[in-house]
């Protein structure tokens, strides 16, 4: 009896190898005119190809970078068998190795595996997120196919790997089609190839599938690629980052190449000009999101790296390595304790280990900074002798009584525009105490695509889903936050800044962390603008809080007695109003939670204020909060003269917010 599925099967891997073969070119003059056959090491190659034996040059060209020991991948090198063989490569890179002999490919992580079809559609598009599309060509199943090759020692993935490399090519030529161009030519998805190519060719380039008019197709495709970026590098942001530093890292993995000099020395160009522009003195990069400031120091390092492995490091000034030092330190300002940083701007929560990964690899580069070293060491070496600080280039401030998993930790934006990942939240914040993030920031959710792709990303960036002042709940807008004060004391921290928030009214914030234990919000609406003024807050989706609306307080119910009040403190008439949630930890991946606002009407030109008190807790009845005012007291003025009456106990807050 016949086997039809066997049979089918069978039948598709022998049209695999006929096309695989099919779509190899024929040898010649031409394929050698990417490769600087002058470069020590090519001499064979050099006169074999001067003789007119093309054929015999490619396959000792193939030799030669099989045997190339002097050129080390950070990741996979040639001749390194025994790194992969036998072991586990895990489960999510084996099935995405396995999932690709089908053409079930995952192009963005926050979606699934969708099938693109034996005859692969590379302009399938299942989701209308533009990331689904653009992130298709940057192929990050083939480099887990070239583990498991190495793993298993199955050609399964090398003849795979070579079919779906020569069907790219054939399918995408550069000028198919501008729409075609915009996905698969995207500068920075040909960039992330850029780099990810050099370690997949390495674990695939002693299968005898590997043949050498497939190595000349290969070289040739990715001198292509390399010399496409330099042409057409991104205007700025990290995307012209990115692009640099794999131009830069292309000539060092590749120096046979004709080109790899102008590569090295255009992503040096580009890399030392750029962290003047887009690092703030105070260290932050100016796209002020936590992801792409952490990206950004990867991508700097790499690029240094990548310049010793070439042997030019001196080329970047000292300046370069004192700014990705500071960079560092100034993430770690914004950590809290589980290394896990505020999700403002398009950022994400992140595993506690990949970022102690991360400081580990740092603190290797920087053995004698003591506060890299703390966070590298999860605090048992290295020292940090601050606490709460101010990054006031970009506008994050962190009020802090500690470093360990039992602090109170707040950190503040009020920031200048952070080009495309800004949102209009100026005066959101984060508090995390005792292990566990109160109010989070929602996150973004989603990028872009079409219209319904919008809409959703658009919900996730209202200011009133963030813990800020609106007025009649529109957005605010995007601009420069000045600060008025920012100072630290034993007792009592604070900083007020003024935002411009909409047209005629101006949004002033005063945080006061009292006792290195608890808060006191004070905004001012200043202007003439009338509406409905709230201040919005966000909670945590597991907090369960009830709803205090008579007496204007809002608290969670943690059965671990971690909790937090948060409370109005208005003599003036103020509304509690629920308000709906959401949250994104993870791209594509949204949750509901709770959200509520204090709400006033604005109804002429006078200032209206709003006092909030923020008080952690782990008791279990709720403290019993109400404030005095003294007869110097002038919130007009910023003359602050109070009495916090907290279960009875009273405490003066005496100080100026100029």
């Amino acid at each position: 009896m016949i086997n039809l599925k066997t049979t089918s099967v069978f039948l598709f891997m022998l049209m695999t190898v006929y096309l695989t073969k099919a779509q190899e070119v024929k040898i010649n003059k031409e394929s050698f005119e990417a490769i600087n056959l002058n470069y020590p090491g090519l001499e064979k190659i050099n006169n074999l190809y001067i003789s007119g034996n093309y054929n015999d040059a490619a396959k000792a060209l193939l030799d030669y970078y099989r045997n190339r020991k002097n050129i080390k991948h950070p990741e996979f090198n040639i001749g390194n068998e025994t790194e992969f063989k036998g072991k586990d490569i895990g489960e999510v890179n084996q099935k995405k190795a396995d999932n690709a002999l089908e053409h079930k490919f995952q192009p963005q992580k926050g979606y699934g595996f969708y099938d693109y079809g034996k005859d692969i559609n590379w302009e399938y598009w299942p989701v209308k997120d533009n990331e689904v599309r653009w992130q298709l060509h940057r192929v990050t199943w083939w480099q887990p196919m070239g583990m498991a090759y190495r793993s298993t020692g199955d050609e399964k993935y090398a003849k795979e790997w070579i079919f779906q490399f020569n069907d790219w090519a054939t399918k995408n030529p550069l000028g198919k089609s501008k729409e075609n161009d915009r996905y698969a030519w995207r500068p920075l998805e040909v960039s992330d190839r850029i780099q990810s190519l050099p370690g997949t060719f390495n674990l695939f380039v002693n299968s005898p599938n590997f043949t050498p008019a497939f190595l000349m197709q290969f070289l040739n495709l990715y001198n292509k690629q390399v010399a496409y970026v330099t042409e057409h590098y991104t205007k700025d942001g990290n995307h012209l980052l990115f692009e640099a530093q794999r131009v830069l890292g292309a000539g060092a993995i590749f120096p046979e190449f004709k080109l790899s000099e102008k590569w090295r020395k255009s992503g040096i160009e580009i890399l030392t000009r750029e962290i003047k522009k887009q690092v703030y003195p105070d260290g932050v990069q100016f796209e002020l999101s936590p992801v792409y400031h952490v990206a950004s120091i990867d991508i700097f390092l790499k690029a240094y790296n990548s310049s010793k492995l070439a042997g030019v490091e001196k080329e970047f000034p000292d300046s370069y390595i004192k700014t990705i030092e500071n960079m560092m330190v100034a993430i770690v300002k914004i950590s809290f304790p589980d290394y896990n940083n505020p999700m403002f701007g398009d950022s994400w929560v992140q595993e506690k280990s990949a970022r102690l990964k991360q400081f580990q690899s740092w603190s290797t580069v920087f053995p004698n900074n003591q506060v890299i070293k703390y966070f590298a060491t999860d605090g048992k070496q290295g020292t940090i002798d601050f606490l709460s600080t101010a990054l006031p280039d970009a506008g994050f401030y962190t009020f802090r009584n500690g470093w360990d998993d039992k602090s109170t930790v707040m950190i503040l934006k009020a920031s200048p525009p952070g080009e495309f990942h800004a949102q209009p939240d100026n005066g959101t914040f984060e508090l995390w105490v005792k292990g566990r993030n109160f109010t989070p920031d929602t996150g973004c959710y989603i990028y872009s695509g079409d219209a319904e792709v919008t809409k959703m990303r658009n919900w996730f960036r209202q200011t009133r889903v963030h813990n800020t002042l609106t007025l009649d709940n529109q957005n605010m807008v995007i601009t420069q936050a000045e600060q008025n004060n920012w100072k630290t004391s034993k007792n009592l921290d604070i900083v007020t800044y003024t935002n411009p928030s909409y047209k005629d009214l101006n949004h002033q914030r005063s945080v006061l962390f009292i006792d290195e234990k608890y808060f006191l919000i004070i905004e001012k609406a200043i202007g003439k603008a009338t509406g409905n003024l709230g201040v919005h807050f966000q909670l945590k989706e597991d907090s369960k809080p009830v709803f205090d609306k008579i007496n204007n307080k809002v608290y969670t119910s943690y059965t671990d007695g971690n909790n937090l009040l948060i409370q109005s403190l208005n003599s003036d008439k103020i509304i509690l109003k629920e308000e709906e949630g959401k949250i994104s930890y993870a791209y594509a991946k949204e949750l509901a939670r709770p959200a509520f606002s204090f709400e006033k009407t604005k109804n002429d030109t006078k200032t209206q204020q709003f006092i909030t008190v923020l008080y952690p807790y782990d008791v279990n009845t709720v403290p019993d909060i109400s404030i005095q005012t003294n007869a110097d007291n002038d919130y007009e003025k910023g003359n602050i003269s109070v009495n916090i009456v907290i279960n009875g106990k009273k405490s003066e807050i005496k100080t100026s917010l100029k």
